[in-house]
């Protein structure tokens, strides 16, 4: 897989990344041709899952580099990623403030955002596209890093966070289209809803490998601001979803093997 990247510009491979990782969250939406439910427990093992390998990633793909590139600079080698990392989570949780959205599992009465009268579907598709921003713009990220020739910033490693972010997409796909299958909803369309999900980090990913290699002394905490915005989103999000349904030991070894899967992955590539 790595070989298909080399040769392409930073851009274009953080473009056809982002479409791996926006695919595998469509494969796990077409689940809804198969079936129209699925068990508390398996959804959240899942979202248990999925916020492991955001908090991994967090670490060994974008805190990690950042902190590395930071030695022999004019500032504290702690201050870039701890700046970006705080003001990734402020600027999400200032989206999450305004932009409605409902969570996975939760009554329509505890949307967030600002008051609407959208539809109990739009709400939970608005959520994860959401959390998906921040998964997006560190895959990107991470490859516009390359062009700026750090040791610490390579292809591999770039490679492995995007299948660990794609791993993490196909049940989060599937998360998304159950819902509205139980809800009446078509399979066509909850499919073509819960893949939509998915469409924003090809977006964000072209957007963040663009900004590093335009500005290149803001990698480190480019770096830090895409961590900071996914713990907001485990911590916001995916971590009360997973211990909703009072599986929460389910949901925590879920965690522990999504973290593992993505520590492995980072290291065995990068």
């Amino acid at each position: 897989m790595i070989d298909f990247f080399i040769g392409l510009h930073p851009v274009l491979q953080a473009l056809v990344a982002t479409l791996f990782t926006w695919l595998m969250t469509a494969l796990g939406s077409s689940l809804v041709f198969v079936s129209k439910t699925i068990s508390r427990k398996s959804l959240d093992g899942m979202l248990g899952f999925a916020g492991g390998v955001m908090i991994a990633a967090s670490f060994w793909s974008l805190l990690a580099p950042a902190i590395e590139m930071s030695l022999g600079k004019d500032v504290p080698v702690w201050f870039p990623a701890a700046a970006g990392f705080l003001a990734g989570g402020i600027f999400l949780g200032s989206i999450d403030k305004i932009l409605p959205h409902l969570h996975i599992g939760f009554p329509i009465e505890e949307a967030e955002g600002v008051n609407t009268s959208w539809r109990r579907s739009t709400l939970l598709v608005l959520a994860v596209t959401l959390h998906n921003i921040p998964e997006g713009l560190a895959v990107g990220v991470a490859f516009g890093a390359l062009a700026a020739g750090i040791p610490s910033a390579t292809l591999a490693g770039a490679v492995a966070l995007a299948i660990g972010i794609g791993i993490q997409n196909f049940p989060e796909g599937l998360a998304v289209s159950l819902p509205l299958r139980r809800e009446g909803m078509s399979g066509r369309k909850s499919f073509w809803y819960g893949q939509l999900s998915g469409v924003v980090e090809p977006v964000a990913g072209v957007a963040g490998a663009a900004a590093v290699i335009f500005a290149q002394p803001i990698l480190p905490y480019a770096l830090g601001f895409a961590a900071g915005a996914m713990i907001f989103v485990v911590v916001e999000e995916l971590v009360p979803e997973s211990q909703r349904g009072n599986n929460t030991d389910i949901a925590t070894m879920g965690t522990l093997i999504g973290f593992a899967v993505m520590m492995v992955l980072d290291i065995a590539f990068g």
